[in-house]
């Protein structure tokens, strides 16, 4: 059972929205296609996940603290006789591991190595379920999920789940038979509850942007043209004809608009002009009217 769904990552919404309005630098293509492939191998094992039969509780992208010390968890899969604590890795091509770094065969270069990662978050959640009285035992795991990776000198004793052997980490899983009981289910609660929704740490490799650069319109949101048209109450694209509910759309907008600009607020003239789209001001006051909260009953009406 899939207690807590994966959002998309809040840094990669960042990206998401600044690619389509300004030109980023090489370096920041780079660390956007990074966070782009490694949100799509999370996704991709997700899809494994939700294939496991016996009795388990799997939550998604905790963010947890403990003793003023912050970490997160790609996937916990809460188990009748173990929890399983899994970090999942999207990396392609060919590494090597030497003396516990791990470096790409083509370039040399040296990455952190995801299983030193591993084990801080392990020892912080063994620290948290003790916190709560809770004594199960935890199998700790890098899962490596792409499988055009290939990870020369990998040492047998290291936590390791190469792509040749996932379907066999869910084979094993699903013939291990699980029955779970009401702590199981009040330990998926409380962890949940300790979820930290504000991250303490900002994010590194945000390009500076300001409103008056970055450019405005209602883009496609499978091709990102802004070239759109409206059409039946929708918003069809001229370049790749992809289509979408006029209302959807604006609530897109809104949440690209909070989400950059958290300091300024949502009225119907910031959004319209955001989106400076071939609809009526009309429309949009329409939609955040259904949608939100108005505050104010003036010209100096907002929504929240």
């Amino acid at each position: 059972m899939l207690i807590r769904k994966r959002p998309v990552p809040e840094e990669l919404l960042f990206f998401r929205f600044l690619n389509t309005r300004m030109e980023l630098s090489e370096k920041q293509k780079h660390h956007y296609s990074n966070l782009e492939k490694g949100y799509t191998g999370e996704v991709k094992f997700d899809l494994l996940a939700e294939q496991l039969k016996e009795e388990r509780l799997i939550i998604n992208d905790l963010f947890l603290e403990v003793n003023n010390s912050y970490f997160q968890i790609d996937t916990l899969i809460i188990s009748q006789g173990m929890i399983h604590l899994l970090e999942v890795k999207n990396y392609q091509g060919d590494w090597y591991l030497e003396a516990d770094k791990l470096y790409t065969v083509n370039t040399g270069r040296e990455y952190k190595n995801p299983v030193d990662q591993l084990k801080r978050s392990t020892a912080l959640f063994r620290q948290l379920l003790q916190t709560l009285k809770q004594n199960y035992p935890v199998e700790a795991s890098v899962i490596f999920i792409n499988p055009e990776f290939t990870l020369y000198q990998a040492p047998m004793d290291q936590p390791i789940i190469l792509p040749t052997q996932v379907n066999r980490f869910f084979n094993d899983l699903n013939n291990t038979p699980s029955k779970l009981n009401d702590g199981h289910r009040k330990l998926a609660q409380n962890l949940l509850s300790l979820h930290q929704t504000e991250n303490p740490f900002t994010f590194t490799g945000l390009p500076d942007y300001h409103y008056d650069q970055l450019l405005k319109g209602m883009y496609c949101e499978t091709c990102t043209s802004i070239l759109l048209f409206e059409k039946n109450s929708r918003l069809v694209c001229e370049r790749c004809g992809g289509h979408e509910k006029i209302e959807q759309a604006i609530l897109r907008s809104v949440k690209e608009f909070k989400l950059l600009f958290p300091q300024r607020k949502i009225t119907t003239q910031s959004i319209y002009e955001w989106r400076s789209a071939a609809l009526s001001r009309k429309t949009f006051c329409r939609v955040l009217k259904k949608n939100f909260t108005a505050v104010g009953s003036t010209s100096d009406t907002y929504y929240e």
